[in-house]
């Protein structure tokens, strides 16, 4: 299997969890990284098209003004809105990277899906994905192994 392959099939995988997806909620580093990469892509780029299309929220109190289109920025009051966003009629709301929201989010019990990735390499230390003294329960719904060796692992919250 060739490497364009292995990772179209990834490709593949995060685009059918892209579907029903309304907005992104990031940090600002995150952010900054997904704006630099994805807001300079032509219309008609499939994935650009699909990571620009969505609303954006940025947590941030240094962030002047959005650089990625469609931008609202969170800078006070940051599990108030997220409830309030939740609560909303629409679709998903996706947090893609930003540890420290997504630690916050799951402390505040507002994470409904974990969509986690398990390489098979060692790097040493790095940012935890659950936060300290986190006790709370998800389900595993689906595990898929990709030709790379990478896991993907789809957890969802008990009704």
């Amino acid at each position: 299997m060739t490497a364009r392959h292995r990772v179209h099939t990834m490709d593949k995988t995060f685009g059918a969890m892209m579907q029903g997806v309304d907005a992104f909620l990031l940090g600002r580093k995150t952010y900054v990284i997904h704006a630099q990469a994805f807001e300079p892509m032509p219309a008609g780029d499939p994935f650009g098209d699909m990571m620009n299309t969505p609303k954006k929220y940025v947590v941030s109190r240094t962030l002047d003004k959005p650089i990625w289109r469609d931008t609202t920025i969170i800078r006070d009051n940051v599990i108030e809105s997220v409830r309030d966003l939740k609560a909303q009629a629409g679709g998903t709301i996706m947090t893609d990277g930003s540890s420290q929201l997504v630690h916050a989010l799951l402390a505040s019990d507002l994470v409904d899906e974990l969509h986690l990735l398990v390489y098979p390499l060692t790097l040493g230390a790095g940012k935890r994905v659950l936060p300290d003294g986190l006790q709370t329960t998800f389900e595993l719904r689906s595990s898929t192994p990709y030709p790379t060796g990478v896991v993907g692992l789809h957890y969802v919250r008990p009704r």
